[in-house]
């Protein structure tokens, strides 16, 4: 009898919505995270994880005139952000891909509070161009999408259409019926998903460079990085 193939997967990470959910779920000490073993965790009998493609923006910079309080907060975790990258960057498993970040001002219309908001460009962008390529270039049987975006419908929607799966992989406090409804399967992702999907506290790059875990992820909470 003639085994059957191993299913060839590709994982995509929208990494903004996987942090935010980990964020508002009080999982600050799971940020330092594996993304590719991550995905591992979410494959099913006979699948073979070839790629992770991770998808995210590089942190803006303290405006000028800004109050040095505010100076060395955005400094920090800019330098979180960058640890970050830098440890993935040693797996060569682990393709990264990076768009744009903007903060803006939101104004409430009633109170007229104003509070800070992220804006990201590119990276739904980035993501459904991606899925679509290795679709059509017949690079992967099933492909895992790490994000609860819905305006990542139509893609999904047509890779489904030419005969690949799609399972969706919902962040902590993410989802979304419409790509739940769009995609072949769903998965969501639970606190052991991540537990176990942690980086080394100490990543060393290839010229010896020691990355060490930002002593902020190390506890539980919802403040930001």
């Amino acid at each position: 009898m003639t085994e059957k193939p191993a299913e060839r997967v590709i994982a995509y990470v929208d990494g903004f919505n996987l942090y935010f959910g980990m964020r508002d779920a009080g999982h600050r000490r799971f940020f330092w995270l594996n993304v590719h073993n991550l995905a591992k965790r979410l494959l099913g009998p006979q699948q073979v994880l070839h790629l992770t493609k991770y998808f995210t923006a590089r942190i803006s910079g303290p405006k000028p005139g800004s109050p040095q309080n505010v100076k060395d907060r955005k400094n920090a975790k800019r330098k979180r952000q960058t640890n970050y990258l830098d440890a993935l960057a040693t797996y060569p498993q682990i393709e990264q891909f990076k768009g744009k970040y903007n903060e803006t001002q939101v104004r409430c219309r009633k109170c007229g509070g104003t509070w800070e908001s992220h804006e990201e460009k590119m990276t739904d962008v980035s993501i459904a161009t991606e899925m679509l390529i290795d679709a059509f270039d017949d690079q992967c049987d099933t492909l895992i999408l790490i994000s609860a975006d819905s305006d990542l419908v139509p893609p999904v929607r047509k890779i489904v259409k030419m005969g690949k799966r799609v399972i969706a992989a919902f962040p902590p406090s993410r989802y979304s019926a419409d790509l739940a409804k769009a995609a072949s399967g769903k998965r969501m992702i639970e606190k052991g998903h991540l537990r176990k999907s942690l980086l080394p506290d100490e990543v060393t790059t290839k010229s010896g460079y020691v990355i060490q875990k930002p002593p902020q992820w190390t506890k539980s909470g919802s403040v930001a990085s």
